[in-house]
């Protein structure tokens, strides 16, 4: 697998993620725009967002609306992940383009406390003939449906192995894949007693260069977030 196909299975799109938040009739309300903070080996820091409703009319800090998206599971029926096409919904909303991102940004809040960082699991060993591995879990709140599954399979060629429907199920695929002398692995698991969703990743480094991983991650998340799922935060346990 080269490292232009690792990019169509990315497929990464705009940097941040965006929201469609629809009033209780079910009409487009406004607007939600949200950033994961990253740290260098990619694992997310923090959460900045903002957000832009018709009753306000501007673009402001939506911080406590990004944080209560992932513990209100009535906030989330009202809530679409969509992507930057959502500018032009936006235009009919408000009448005007969608900031650009750099413009969105400033409307963020502070920047979060930072949390000290996870303890790794399993030490620094490196799978045989690997320079680095690293194992991450992107964490997902929401309900995956059967159709979002076959999506899912279909773009990651992933065999399903488990059933939506059983309530012991955990694992309900894997993927590998190979980029140059880097190789990547990625289970679809329910986790939290199946209130959550979880990708386990491992990336085994042959080389020097860790770009790959971000494209992946990255991209992981945009695919997840097109069947519905709503990123909670990306960790490294190793």
């Amino acid at each position: 697998m080269t490292k232009n196909s690792l990019a169509q299975t990315a497929n990464p799109s705009a940097d941040l993620h965006y929201y469609l938040v629809h009033d209780r009739f079910g009409e487009p309300e406004g607007l939600l725009a949200e950033e994961f903070l990253l740290a260098a080996d990619y694992s997310s820091v923090g959460l900045m967002s903002g957000g832009w409703s018709r009753a306000v009319g501007r673009w402001r800090d939506a911080s406590a609306t990004s944080r209560r998206l992932r513990v209100d599971a009535a906030l989330r029926a009202r809530v679409t992940p969509v992507g930057r096409t959502a500018a032009a919904l936006y235009r009919d909303l408000g009448g005007v383009d969608l900031p650009d991102e750099t413009a969105l940004r400033r409307c963020f809040g502070d920047l979060p406390a930072q949390t000290p960082p996870l303890l790794r699991l399993d030490g620094s060993q490196a799978t045989s003939g690997f320079r680095e591995t690293r194992v991450y879990r992107i964490l997902f709140t929401d309900e995956l449906t059967q159709v979002g599954l076959a999506a899912l399979s279909d773009t990651w060629q992933m065999p399903v192995t488990g059933d939506l429907t059983d309530p012991e199920m955990q694992i309900v695929g894997a993927v590998h894949r190979r980029v140059a002398g880097d190789a990547f692995r990625w289970n679809l698991r329910r986790v939290a007693a199946g209130a959550a969703w979880g990708l386990d990743v491992t990336c085994d480094l042959g080389g020097k260069r860790d770009e790959a991983v971000g494209m992946l991650l990255r991209g992981l998340t945009t695919q997840m977030r097109q069947q519905g799922l709503i990123p909670i935060t990306l960790d490294r346990f190793r």
